[in-house]
């Protein structure tokens, strides 16, 4: 069953079309790479996706319904979360009331969200640092912590930008580990945007190629890997080597 169906969209800043005419389905259970060089469009989508942009063109359809254009605050009610490639925690509060903060979506009293974000926490392995100012976590842990922030609304989807960029490789080992039971162990779908090319393989059941704002390309790793359009455009040929 498909979760989110993007069809034909397009999103124009003045002349630029810096998505073009993009259709992508993603279904319950899966996990979906979004892959291409920077400036492709991939968070472009996403931001449209989640209601921070309104396309030019085109429709989001979330489990049948269109949801084109309704605002963020209102997608994440009905499910659909999502991180941020910048992660900014809410720097002057600990990392436990950074996932309280977005827990209260759902929560209906301080003492559930409390609930649901020490779970949360726990999950990601970030229950140590729950009394920690979040400015003063390092990157890898501020990276989880956007992921918490997101589980603690509690979503049926969830959108991750670049959830690996800049972290060392026991850090992307712990990642991928966490991104995988986000699957499994809670049954939410992915869909995921990331340059680093070990993970994309490693995590996803399909990839969607962007390139210049249109979608080049789209199957499994194994599929997109060995795609000689993928690698003339985004993969190189060191990869095909």
């Amino acid at each position: 069953m498909s979760l989110i169906d993007v069809k034909d969209v397009t999103m124009r800043f003045g002349g630029l079309a810096a998505v073009a005419d993009v259709s992508l389905v993603l279904n319950k259970g899966e996990i979906l790479g979004l892959i291409g060089p920077n400036g492709a469009g991939k968070t472009t989508l996403f931001n449209v996706i989640n209601g921070f942009y309104h396309p030019t063109k085109g429709d989001v359809y979330l489990k049948g319904k269109r949801v084109t254009n309704l605002r963020p605050h209102v997608l994440c009610k009905l499910g659909v979360a999502r991180t941020f490639q910048v992660v900014r925690p809410l720097q002057r509060m600990t990392t436990l009331d950074n996932v309280i903060a977005s827990a209260f979506i759902r929560a209906k009293s301080k003492t559930e969200a409390q609930e649901v974000s020490l779970e949360v926490l726990k999950f990601t392995s970030l229950y140590d640092d729950i009394n920690v100012l979040s400015k003063s976590l390092p990157l890898g842990k501020r990276k989880r912590l956007e992921i918490a922030r997101a589980l603690a609304t509690q979503p049926e989807i969830i959108l991750l930008d670049e959830a690996f960029a800049g972290l060392n490789p026991t850090e992307i080992n712990e990642q991928i580990d966490i991104v995988k039971r986000i699957r499994t162990e809670r049954g939410i779908t992915i869909l995921i945007i990331e340059h680093h090319m070990r993970v994309i393989m490693d995590v996803s059941d399909r990839i969607v190629v962007l390139n210049y704002g249109q979608k080049i390309a789209e199957g499994t790793p194994s599929e997109i890997g060995h795609n000689p359009v993928v690698i003339e455009a985004y993969l190189g040929e060191e990869h095909n080597a």
